[in-house]
């Protein structure tokens, strides 16, 4: 059982490789970095992303992130994930799968974010589909779902690239940057093809990771 695997054994996580990126779970450790990034990419994520509180950088409000995101693993319910280089010298961004639901559903979202230096490089593109790979492959979900305000055009090319269809329009569905605004929205089934195994580019299964939340 992947709880089991992942969740509900010394706090152990997954660790998820691609030919470029290495996605794993956010660390108190990893504070510095993140904090950098995403400040000195603030004027190009905000447009994109839903509003900043008062504390979105500072050291507790990201410690809350850290302990949010390993509670979600052991529940089963969401899987949040740093993105390093290969060799896990820079921080370039964050991706997400939430809101998973069994049953009749077996489905989630995803959301993402790159910082402003890494932006179209492939990074998140191949981060996508990374985690695609996961959430079929390991979690065993039927579908995907995305959402992107309708002029985003490199989020779009993102969820292209990562072979998700678009399924139409929502009004009003999220509040982004301060109002509430119409997105696309997006989805992906694990029967549908994913082009990127096709091309020998499959990425690598996940490994399991000790983990140490207070370091």
């Amino acid at each position: 059982m992947l709880l089991e695997r992942f969740g509900g054994l010394g706090g152990r996580l997954p660790v998820l490789h691609g030919r470029r990126v290495v996605l794993r779970q956010p660390r108190y450790g990893d504070y510095e970095a993140w904090a950098r990034l995403r400040a000195s990419s603030r004027a190009f994520l905000e447009p994109w992303e839903p509003p900043w509180p008062a504390d979105a950088l500072d050291r507790g409000a990201f410690r809350r992130r850290v302990r949010r995101a390993v509670g979600d693993v052991r529940t089963g319910t969401g899987y949040s994930f740093l993105v390093l280089n290969a060799d896990e010298s820079a921080l370039l961004g964050g991706i997400a799968l939430s809101d998973i639901r069994r049953g009749i559903a077996q489905s989630a979202d995803v959301g993402y974010w790159i910082g402003m230096p890494h932006a179209r490089q492939g990074y998140m593109a191949e981060s996508l589909q990374v985690v695609v790979d996961f959430a079929f492959d390991e979690l065993r979900l039927h579908r995907i779902a995305a959402a992107c305000l309708p002029d985003n055009d490199a989020s779009r090319g993102v969820l292209a690239k990562a072979a998700f269809r678009a399924e139409g329009l929502a009004r009003g569905y999220l509040n982004i940057n301060g109002s509430f605004a119409d997105h696309a929205l997006y989805g992906i089934l694990a029967t549908d093809l994913r082009p990127w195994r096709l091309n020998g580019r499959a990425h690598a299964r996940n490994i399991n990771a000790g983990f140490t939340p207070a370091t």
